[in-house]
């Protein structure tokens, strides 16, 4: 076989991600056992090797080029799956050990995920995880994340979807919100009150407030003087300063609704909910940190 990759330039892709990671050659050289000037040399070889500018270089700091971005990503990903191959034939791999990156909304990494890492690391403390907190979905292969945890199922072949829960929707607002407006007693109510709304990032447009009417589920319409995109929580707090009506997920809301911050509107418009999906990559072999990751979330689904 003819390699095309020796020792040297492995040990230098090595230091490459790691001045990535650090954003620094001295930081990469300290913790490598090196010289920054051995850093700085090997990233010059393997830029010229390339025939690309990896990192933007000043006096004070270096910063990865839209180049240097994507080989980072790519290399990164090598190096973890070679040494998973390396956990597998020397017996090591019962023990999960490396990064595991996660990309999850808001709503469910404050008021699921977050609080359930504290016994994940306690089981799997050779894992880390690393957290992104975005309502955006995410490009696997281009971004690098493991999993992702986002509504509803994604239109994806390459991805594998397992439910977690179906999430209720509740409409609530504040006490003094209702003493000042009064309290809607029917859906048609809802147009002379003021009704937080939440843009959809993809698009921009505020979404319609899904209600069960006589057994039937149904997208209600509404308006009002406050919209919040990308942080669905927005509306929770604006609906806890009294600014109007706000529907969410059950679950942010059960602490404010059990301390009488926050009161339930309309309860027997309640129903709907919206499935939270586990998404990993298909058809790719996981290593077994992955694998320890997404066992542990699936022991305690709430899709029954």
């Amino acid at each position: 076989m003819n390699r095309k990759l020796d020792d040297v330039m492995l040990g230098t892709i090595e230091l490459f991600c790691l001045a990535a990671e650090l954003g620094s050659f001295t930081a990469a050289a300290n913790r490598a056992g090196v010289t920054p000037a051995a850093v700085s040399r090997s990233i010059s070889r393997l830029e010229e090797r390339l025939g690309v500018r990896l990192f933007v270089r000043t006096t004070r700091r270096i910063r990865l080029t839209d180049a240097g971005v994507t080989y980072a990503q790519s290399s990164r990903r090598a190096l973890s799956q070679l040494a998973d191959a390396e956990r597998d034939v020397s017996g090591r791999q019962s023990a999960p050990a490396g990064l595991v990156r996660v990309s999850v909304p808001t709503t469910y990494g404050h008021h699921r995920l977050l609080p359930r890492l504290p016994a994940f690391r306690a089981r799997y403390p050779a894992v880390r995880v690393d957290i992104h907190l975005s309502n955006r979905n995410v490009a696997f292969v281009h971004e690098d994340y493991d999993v992702a945890i986002r509504v509803r199922a994604q239109r994806d072949s390459s991805l594998v979807s397992r439910k977690l829960e179906d999430a209720e929707l509740v409409l609530v607002a504040s006490p003094a919100y209702l003493a000042r407006a009064g309290t809607p007693r029917t859906v048609d109510d809802l147009h002379q009150h003021e009704c937080i709304q939440f843009e959809l990032p993809s698009t921009g447009r505020h979404i319609p407030w899904p209600v069960r009417i006589d057994g039937a589920d149904v997208e209600v319409e509404t308006r009002g003087s406050y919209a919040c995109s990308d942080d669905v929580l927005g509306g929770v707090t604006l609906a806890l300063a009294g600014a109007g009506i706000f529907q969410t997920y059950r679950f942010v809301v059960e602490q404010p609704l059990a301390e009488g911050r926050l009161v339930e509107v309309l309860p027997a418009l309640r129903g709907p909910s919206r499935p939270f999906n586990l998404l990993y990559p298909h058809g790719r072999r996981l290593p077994t940190r992955v694998r320890a990751f997404i066992d542990f979330l699936l022991e305690d689904r709430r899709d029954s």
